[in-house]
């Protein structure tokens, strides 16, 4: 284990380098939120785009895979629901716990870091998993709030869903990609280079911008936040590998898909959160206390699917 926390260190030292700029208000706010945009529509997109281009499209559509990840998150997606709602809370607040429990930070930091300890054969299962995660899930999400406030499910609500998809760069960054890669061409000399330059810089800017972004969070309702860091860290990839055995997806596959799955929760959640006006303090908070407890969680899952030989 020792090996693997020594790799993956490095990756949480950046995160910590800005948070630390982030505490000491060397890094603003604003400049963490252009930072961020800067690598979701420019960086993380030419990284994604450039991943796809290059794959196999057998390789990324991968049926067992896909239901196998899809069982084992919407397994607990409803434990956790369940939960808050014997809890007592309203059903707006269950359907955000759920989204909190299983919805990791894939993009910023699972494929930077995943593709960069497990090897480039990692990057196909790790974008089917982020394409569940925005395609279904996040759809899941936008239907049953929009459904709780406006008592029914209308066609209005699918023209929203349609046209959030449609302006995620990194879901059409990702589509674009395989396309372009289904035509069986490579990437002219100077576009690829051109991607590789600009999705080099995904990384560090990506792990910078998460601990800069965490600066700015105060711990509140920590009993709730801690469930749901729990639900996140252990929960999740659990079930995710109870379900690879059940759909049969083993070896290589199956331990990217559990590593995936134990990555800490998504700064996005957050930013869904503040723009519904749901429980944002209660996701903040599990958003901090997942990433802290990640360096450790993360190291920990890796190193044991490594000496299962899942990897």
């Amino acid at each position: 284990m020792l090996e693997i926390l020594l790799k993956t260190l490095p990756f949480f030292a950046v995160i910590g380098l800005g948070y630390l700029s982030g505490r000491a208000r060397f890094f603003s706010e604003e400049a963490t939120a252009y930072l961020t945009r800067f690598v979701f529509y420019f960086a993380l997109s030419a990284m994604l785009f450039g991943f796809a281009a290059n794959l196999d499209v057998a390789q990324i559509f991968n049926w067992p895979f896909v239901f196998a990840y899809l069982l084992g998150t919407s397994v607990i997606w409803l434990v956790v629901a369940g939960v808050a709602l014997v809890r007592g809370t309203n059903g707006e607040e269950a359907v955000f716990e759920a989204h909190t429990g299983v919805i990791g930070n894939v993009g910023f930091l699972g494929i930077p870091m995943l593709a960069l300890l497990l090897g480039p054969q990692a990057v196909g299962p790790v974008l089917l998993v982020l394409a569940v995660d925005l395609i279904v899930f996040s759809s899941i999400l936008t239907m049953l709030i929009t459904g709780l406030r406006a008592g029914r499910v209308s066609l209005a609500t699918f023209s929203i869903l349609g046209a959030g998809l449609a302006k995620n760069p990194m879901i059409v960054s990702v589509v674009l990609g395989i396309l372009w890669g289904a035509t069986g061409f490579s990437l002219p000399g100077p576009v690829n280079e051109f991607l590789t330059l600009l999705g080099a810089a995904a990384t560090p800017c990506a792990l910078f911008a998460i601990g800069a972004s965490l600066a700015g969070r105060s711990a509140e309702r920590l009993e709730v936040a801690g469930w749901l860091s729990f639900s996140k860290l252990f929960l999740h990839p659990a079930a995710v590998a109870a379900a690879c055995w059940l759909f049969g997806v083993t070896g290589f596959e199956a331990g990217v898909m559990i590593a995936a799955s134990a990555l800490p929760v998504a700064g996005n959640v957050f930013i869904l959160a503040q723009h519904y006006k749901v429980a944002p303090q209660r996701v903040s908070t599990a958003i901090l206390l997942s990433t802290a407890a990640s360096v450790l969680t993360v190291t920990g899952v890796i190193a044991l699917i490594s000496q299962g030989g899942w990897t």
